[in-house]
C-alpha cells in the first residue's frame, strides 16, 4: 500500500505547506499538482451521470424488462425493484459518505473500500468487484450480439438468408460476434476514457429518444397479434400467438401476477431468484461514476450528486416501463420475445440502435472501470508480480496494460454464450462487493473513527477495522499526574477526551525499591530510587511510560498538569462520594475508607517542595516530543464542574458553551501557519471532544490570527482555502478572524532560544485570548516546542504562565502526528 502515513494529500489547500509527498504516488512534487501527473477533466454531468445511466440502460432495459414482466408479473417485478434499489440505496449513501470524507484517486470503489478498511480486507473485495466488472462486461456483449442476431441472424430452422438475417447462428458463431464486438470495446478503451466519456454523451441521446419513442408508441400503434417460433434442441420447435392490446384493464389485470414458466433461451425453469439475478444486473451500474475517479475534477463531489441524481433518474424510468409493458402486452408475448420493445415501438429501428447504443456504451464503460480498479490494485502492489505491469500506463495516464488484462479475462466469459448464464454470478459479485463498501462504513462508524464524521448506518453483520492508517488514529492517552486526589477534573476530561482509546493514569514515586512493599498505588506506577540524578530520573520515566507498553498499548498522546504556583485542592475531601459519612455500609471500591485512602496520599501542601524541578519538567516535554509523542499540558481544569454532578455544559437555549480553537503559533507571529501538523493535531482533538457524549452539543469556534493590515491581502486567500480544507475533514466549526497587527508588533523579532520574547507581547497575547475566548469551557493551543537548553525551561514556563493567566481550562497542545488525512 502506498504511504499510509502521508499527513496530507497534495491539494492546493496546503500550498502554504509548501511540499508535500504523494501518498498514491510517492514522489514528492509541489503543492499544486501539474496537468500533466493529474490529468482530470471530466465535471459530474459526464463523468459520472452519463456513465452511471449509461450503465444501469443496458441490454437488460431493452431486452429483460419484459422477461421480468411477463416471468414475475408486475406486483413481483415491482417489488423486485424496490429491493434491488433499496440494496443499491444503502450503498449508494455509503459511497456519499467515503467519497466526501477525503479526496479520492483512481481506482474508484477499490481505492475507497481499501482507504477505509486498509488493503488486506479492501485488495480482496476489489479483486471481487474487479471480476464482477469483468463479468458484467461480458453480459452486456453477449446482449448486444443476441440483439444483433434478433435482427440480423439467420433462421435456425432455414438454411436459406432472407432479407436482412444473413448472419449464421450457432454457439461458436456466437463466440466470434462477441469477440469482434469486444475488440471495438478495447480499441476504444485503449485510445482514452475521456474520450468515450464525451461521445457517451451523444450515445444517452440516441438512448433518450428510443425510450421516448418507446413511452409514445402506445399512444399510436394499434392492437395486433404475433407469430413467434422457437426451436428447442435440433428438431422441436413451438410457435405461440401472442398478442399487443395496446392500453388494457384486462391486460393489466392478467399480468398483476407471477407466471414463472420456462426461459426459451436456456431452456430451464425461471422463479424469483433467477429473474431477480437478471434484473439486478441493471442496478450495477450505480458505482460507474465512482471508478472514474482518477478522471474526475472533484470527485468528493461529483461521485454523490452526479450518482443520486442519475440512480433517481433510473428508476423513474424503470417504474414506468414496468406499468407500460404490463398494460399493453400479454404475458405471451413478454415471455416469448426479449426484443418486445422493438416490435411494439412505432419505428422498430429506433429502438434497435438505442439497443445497440446502450449496450455498446455499457460493455466499455465496465471495461475502463475494471481496469482502473485493476491499476490500483497493481500500484497498491497487492499481488506482486502477477499483477505488477498492471501499473504501466501511458503518457497520457491510461493504464494500457490493465485495459489488455481486462480484455483477456473478459474473452473467457464470452464462453457462457448466453446472457442469462452469467447473470446469477454477476449478481452475486456485484451484491458481495456492495455489502463490503456498506461495511466498511459501518466499520469506520462503530469503530468511532474520529477522521470519519459521517456514515450511513447499513444493515451488515460483522465488522472489520484497520487501526494502523492515519484515518483511524486515536489518542492513546498517557496522563501523567502528581496526585489524583488534586486531578480529578483533568482526569475525567481526558477520559472524555481519548475516544475510546488507551488511557493510562501514571504516577511516578521517588523513594526506597528496597523499603516499599505490598502494591505501591492504583494506576500505572513508577518507583525510582533517589540516587539517579534529576534530568535522568526525568529520562526514566519518558522512557517507562512511552516506550515499554506492548503493541497496541503504547501512548502516543502524553497530558501533563500545568507547572505553575497554584496551590492544589483536595477533590477527595469535596465530592461526597469519598466522604465517610455518605458511603454506608459497603462501598464501590471494594476496600474500607482507611485503606483506599492510604492509595492516595494526601496532596502537596503550600509549603512542600515540588517533585518536580522546571529543568525536569521540561525536559519531560522536550523529550517525549522527540519520541514522536504529543504533548498536552492541561491547566485551569479544577474550574471545570464534576462530572459526578451531571452537568452537561450547555448553559441555555440561547447561550451554548464553546470548545475555542487557536491553531497558531501565538509565540512566534512570523510563522502564523495554521496547516502545520501541529495546528491541524489541535483541529482534531477538538474534533474529538465535541464528539464526546457531554460535549456534543457544544460548539466548535476556531480562531485565526491574521495581518489584516498588510497590504498583499493574501489573509483573505489564507482563510478561502483554511475554509475549504475544513469542508473537506468535515469539520463544522465557525471561523473567526482575529486581527493581531498591534500585538505582532510588541514581538521583538522571531522567537529563538536566545532572544527573550517581549512580557508586553505575551500581555497583549493573554489579553486578546480572555478578549474573545474568556466564555469558552475549554480552550485549546498551540504549544511551542520547548527549548533544548535546560537553561531556557523556567524562561518557556514563564511564557507559558503568561500566555494563559486566568484564561480557564486550556490544553496546550504540541501535536507531532499526522492525524488529519483527506486521502482515503
Amino acid at each position: 500500500m502506498a504511504n499510509e502515513h502521508s499527513p496530507l494529500l497534495v491539494h492546493g489547500v496546503y500550498s502554504m505547506m509548501g511540499d508535500a509527498e504523494d501518498s498514491r504516488g510517492g514522489s514528492a512534487v509541489t503543492g499544486e499538482a501539474s496537468p500533466k501527473s493529474n490529468p482530470r477533466k471530466l465535471n459530474t454531468f459526464f463523468g459520472v451521470m452519463v456513465p452511471t445511466i449509461l450503465s444501469m440502460f443496458s441490454i437488460v432495459l431493452f431486452l429483460r424488462t419484459g422477461f421480468v414482466v411477463g416471468h414475475a408479473g408486475l406486483l413481483h417485478g415491482l417489488l423486485m425493484l424496490c429491493v434491488a434499489y433499496f440494496i443499491i440505496s444503502l450503498t449508494i449513501l455509503s459511497i456519499c459518505a467515503i467519497s466526501t470524507n477525503g479526496a479520492v484517486e483512481g481506482g474508484g470503489a477499490y481505492f475507497m473500500i481499501s482507504r477505509s478498511l486498509g488493503p488486506e480486507f479492501g485488495g480482496s473485495i476489489g479483486l471481487m468487484f474487479y471480476l464482477a466488472k469483468v463479468c458484467a462486461c461480458g453480459v452486456y456483449v453477449l446482449g448486444l450480439v443476441e440483439a444483433i442476431l434478433d435482427i440480423f441472424g439467420k433462421d435456425p430452422g432455414s438454411a436459406v438468408s432472407q432479407g436482412l438475417r444473413v448472419l449464421p447462428q450457432g454457439y461458436w458463431y456466437t463466440v466470434l460476434y462477441s469477440s469482434l464486438v469486444l475488440l471495438l470495446c478495447l480499441v476504444v478503451c485503449l485510445v482514452g476514457a475521456h474520450i468515450y466519456a464525451k461521445a457517451s454523451f451523444i450515445i444517452l441521446l440516441v438512448v433518450t429518444m428510443s425510450l421516448i419513442s418507446i413511452i409514445i408508441s402506445p399512444l399510436i400503434l394499434s392492437p395486433q397479434r404475433f407469430n413467434i417460433t422457437h426451436t428447442y434442441g435440433n428438431n422441436h420447435t413451438v410457435t405461440v400467438n401472442p398478442s399487443y392490446t395496446g392500453f388494457n384493464g384486462t391486460t393489466l389485470k392478467n399480468n398483476l401476477g407471477p407466471q414463472y414458466s420456462l426461459d426459451y433461451s436456456t431452456n430451464t425453469m425461471m422463479s424469483f431468484a433467477t429473474v431477480f439475478a437478471v434484473m439486478f444486473t441493471s442496478c450495477t451500474g450505480i458505482m460507474a461514476g465512482a471508478n472514474m475517479s482518477g478522471e474526475l475534477k472533484n470527485p468528493s463531489e461529483s461521485i454523490p450528486k452526479g450518482t443520486i441524481i442519475a440512480v433517481s433518474y433510473t428508476f423513474t424510468v424503470y417504474v414506468l416501463l414496468f406499468l407500460l409493458l404490463s398494460s399493453t402486452c400479454d404475458r405471451l408475448l413478454l415471455i416469448n420475445d426479449y426484443a418486445v420493445f422493438q416490435r411494439v415501438s412505432v419505428w422498430p429501428p429506433f429502438v434497435m440502435i438505442g439497443v445497440y447504443c446502450a449496450s455498446l456504451s455499457a460493455a466499455m464503460c465496465s471495461m475502463i472501470g475494471a481496469s482502473r480498479i485493476l491499476h490500483a490494485l497493481a500500484l497498491d502492489q497487492l499481488f506482486g508480480l502477477p499483477l505488477a505491469p498492471a501499473a504501466v500506463t501511458s503518457s497520457s495516464g491510461n493504464p494500457w496494460v490493465s485495459v489488455l488484462y481486462t480484455w483477456g479475462l473478459v474473452q473467457c466469459t464470452l464462453f457462457a454464450g448466453q446472457l442469462n448464464v452469467i447473470a446469477g454470478i454477476v449478481t452475486v459479485f456485484y451484491l458481495l462487493a456492495y455489502a463490503a463498501v456498506d461495511l466498511a462504513c459501518l466499520a469506520l462508524e462503530w469503530a468511532s473513527a474520529p477522521n470519519f464524521r459521517y456514515c450511513s448506518k447499513c444493515v451488515c453483520v460483522c465488522v472489520y477495522s484497520r487501526k494502523d492508517h492515519v484515518k483511524f488514529w486515536r489518542p492513546q492517552v498517557l496522563l501523567m499526574v502528581a496526585n489524583p486526589r488534586s486531578s480529578c477534573q483533568l482526569i475525567c476530561f481526558v477520559n472524555q477526551l481519548k475516544k475510546g482509546g488507551l488511557f493510562i493514569l501514571g504516577h511516578v514515586q521517588i523513594g526506597d525499591l528496597g523499603r516499599t512493599s505490598g502494591v505501591l498505588g492504583l494506576g500505572s506506577n513508577l518507583m525510582i530510587e533517589p540516587k539517579f540524578d534529576k534530568a535522568y530520573r526525568a529520562k526514566i520515566v519518558n522512557h517507562h511510560f512511552l516506550s515499554s507498553f506492548p503493541g497496541g498499548m503504547k501512548p502516543n498522546t502524553l497530558v501533563l498538569g500545568f507547572y505553575d504556583n497554584c496551590y492544589p485542592e483536595d477533590y477527595f475531601l469535596q465530592d461526597p462520594v469519598f466522604c465517610e459519612g455518605d458511603r454506608g455500609e459497603g462501598d464501590n471500591f471494594g476496600v474500607d475508607l482507611p485503606s483506599f485512602q492510604a492509595h492516595f496520599p494526601p496532596v502537596r501542601h503550600a509549603e512542600s517542595p515540588r517533585a518536580l524541578q522546571p529543568e525536569e519538567y521540561v525536559s519531560i516535554i522536550h523529550d517525549a516530543i522527540k519520541m514522536g509523542k504529543n504533548v498536552c499540558l492541561g491547566r485551569y481544569f479544577f474550574q471545570l464542574p464534576p462530572e459526578s454532578k451531571g452537568v452537561t455544559y450547555i448553559r441555555g437555549n440561547d447561550n451554548v458553551d464553546t470548545i475555542d480553537v487557536w491553531p497558531t503559533n501565538l509565540l512566534s507571529p512570523g510563522s502564523a501557519s495554521y496547516a502545520d501538523v501541529s495546528s491541524l493535531f489541535l483541529l482534531q482533538m477538538a474534533c474529538v471532544l465535541n464528539m464526546a457524549n457531554r460535549w456534543r452539543r457544544a460548539s466548535l469556534r476556531i480562531f485565526v490570527c491574521v495581518a489584516s493590515e498588510s497590504g498583499d491581502q493574501g489573509w483573505l486567500a489564507n482563510e478561502e482555502q483554511f475554509r475549504e480544507l475544513l469542508g473537506m475533514l468535515r469539520i463544522r466549526a465557525a471561523i473567526k478572524i482575529v486581527a493581531w497587527d498591534n500585538v505582532a508588533r510588541m514581538f521583538r523579532g522571531p522567537n529563538s532560544e536566545s532572544q527573550k520574547v517581549s512580557e508586553d507581547f505575551l500581555c497583549a497575547v493573554n489579553t486578546l485570548l480572555r478578549e474573545h475566548s474568556s466564555t469558552a469551557a475549554v480552550r485549546f493551543l498551540y504549544l511551542p516546542h520547548p527549548p533544548s537548553s535546560s537553561e531556557l525551561s523556567q524562561q518557556y514556563l514563564t511564557q507559558l504562565d503568561t500566555l494563559t493567566r486566568d484564561l480557564g481550562p486550556t490544553l496546550l497542545i504540541h501535536g507531532v502526528t499526522p492525524v488529519t488525512c483527506t486521502e482515503l
